[in-house]
């Protein structure tokens, strides 16, 4: 035990090409409001002399989204070692047809979308944000049953995947049409 419980998270921050143009994208397509900007010269926990542009964005629920622009750092990539699908945020949406408003929004506006994409526990959307950042809107689908049989066999499947490195079949309804309603 650690002698302390987590209260939720405070804001989960990315790097960005350029602030500006981040908060207005994701105002403009995901209704985020730009909550609080925090500019430096230095570091505050490493006192490195490192400009930089700290923005927020209201996630909705008590979430916080930060970005960092960073000008005199190098250009931005991503983990190459790592695919593109892996590293996303992903985000939730209240109901299937905000669902697919997303996307014929994002459509419109020239952004490539993939989805929706059913996985039985919720029904995504892919996008990326123009700093290569991929993004999921959600929405969620499971019942109650779903959520009691997946936690019946999280730590088996868990101990399975240590041991052999293959995906554990545990939960196999949730991809062979079988699933509990």
């Amino acid at each position: 035990m650690t002698g302390f419980k987590l209260g939720g998270v405070h804001h989960v921050a990315y790097r960005c090409r350029d602030a500006r143009e981040t908060v207005e994208w994701y105002g403009k397509h995901l209704g985020m409001d730009f909550i609080l900007a925090i500019a430096e010269d230095e570091v505050p926990s490493t006192k490195e002399p490192d400009p930089y542009m700290h923005v927020f964005l209201d996630a909705g629920g008590g979430n916080v989204l930060a970005f960092f622009e960073l000008p005199t750092k190098a250009e931005m990539d991503r983990d190459r070692s790592t695919p593109a699908w892996v590293q996303h945020l992903a985000l939730k949406v209240g109901s299937e047809a905000e669902l697919l408003a997303a996307k014929e929004s994002l459509a419109a506006a020239g952004i490539k979308v993939i989805g929706p994409v059913d996985h039985t526990l919720f029904h995504s959307i892919y996008f990326f944000d123009p700093n290569g950042h991929r993004i999921e809107l959600a929405y969620e689908t499971q019942t109650t049953e779903m959520k009691r049989r997946l936690d019946a066999v999280k730590w088996p499947m868990l101990e399975e995947w240590s041991k052999t490195k293959r995906a554990p079949k545990h939960a196999q309804w949730l991809h062979d049409g079988s699933s509990a309603k």
